[in-house]
């Protein structure tokens, strides 16, 4: 309780000193600490609850609380990886359509009025170009308001589970960024597991908080899966080949794991390798994307501009002739 009180005085928000403070009073009115922290689901998971409750069980809850915490960077390194990795090309793209708007809106109408000045007929090229422009230049400010809603709206697609379900898989079906996902979700699941299990959480009791650890609704239903065919006797290596949504090492490591009772330390291992392919994909990726995005930003100017002078062409070559 005292660390608890402690705990609360530093915290750095007033949300975060009201909950510790709550859980505060839990531990001091008798309650234990991993049934203080399971009262407030929305801000412990499973994960949290369980480490705790091994941690009191077998009186070593300081070795526990380390655990966790690593537990939770690991995690969390894996999350800003693969943030990093798609903060930026979608900021890029940000910039790129932006600038693509400017043109449209305020460049090619200076080239339609000479063209108006011309009096000729224009290549079908530059024809849908100066449609374009002219959409956006007098549907702009409509366009922009149709956007809006779009916050909401996904808010509210998040909310539809049935259709969140079939954008989760198929996202993980994506070349690249379904690979890239399936390495962080997999890393994440594999490093939770091996710390419950070290903690001395049963096998069955531990598959819960590692796949809600995942923050994957699809991962998370396949270890309800687990867990049941892991209750009524199964193994975890064939329960995961089942599932083909596991690469093939992690299940060759589960199975070895089961037969030389270290599946915890193979586990680790498990992880970290998921997570070094993680590295490898995120540099792989952020090296593909910077050329293939500016190949497609001067693609599409190029275009713009081609379009523009194509009538300007043909009219030096009539002057030619």
């Amino acid at each position: 309780a005292s660390a608890l009180h402690m705990v609360s005085r530093s915290a750095a928000t007033h949300t975060l000193r009201e909950l510790v403070h709550a859980v505060c009073s839990d531990v001091e009115s008798g309650m234990s600490l991993h049934a203080a922290l399971a009262a407030h689901p929305q801000h412990f998971s499973g994960l949290y609850v369980s480490m705790v409750s091994a941690g009191e069980a077998a009186g070593i809850l300081d070795t526990m609380m380390e655990r966790l915490a690593d537990t939770l960077e690991k995690n969390e390194a894996l999350s800003a990886k693969v943030r990093s990795a798609l903060t930026y090309p979608c900021a890029v793209m940000v910039v790129a359509i932006a600038v693509l708007a400017l043109i449209m809106v305020y460049v090619v109408p200076v080239f339609e009025d000479v063209f108006k000045a011309f009096g000729a007929d224009l290549p079908w090229p530059t024809q849908w170009v100066l449609a374009v422009s002219r959409l956006l230049g007098e549907s702009g400010v409509w366009l922009l308001c149709g956007l809006l809603p779009l916050p909401w709206l996904w808010r509210r697609f998040q909310q539809h589970e049935v259709w969140q379900n079939r954008l989760d898989r198929w996202l993980l079906d994506w070349p690249v960024l379904g690979r890239l996902l399936r390495s962080a979700v997999v890393a994440r699941w594999a490093q939770t597991l091996s710390a419950l299990l070290a903690a001395g959480v049963p096998l069955t009791e531990a598959l819960g908080p590692a796949g809600q650890a995942c923050h994957h609704p699809v991962y998370t239903r396949l270890t309800v899966h687990l867990q049941r065919r892991v209750s009524q006797g199964g193994s975890l290596s064939e329960a995961l080949a089942h599932t083909g949504r596991f690469p093939d090492m992690i299940v060759q490591l589960c199975a070895t794991g089961e037969e030389s009772s270290a599946l915890e330390s193979l586990l680790e291992r498990a992880g970290a390798l998921m997570a070094n392919e993680l590295d490898e994909q995120v540099n792989g990726l952020s090296s593909l994307l910077e050329p293939l995005i500016i190949v497609v930003l001067g693609g599409l100017i190029g275009v713009i501009l081609v379009a523009m002078y194509l009538p300007i062409f043909r009219l030096v070559t009539q002057f030619g002739e």
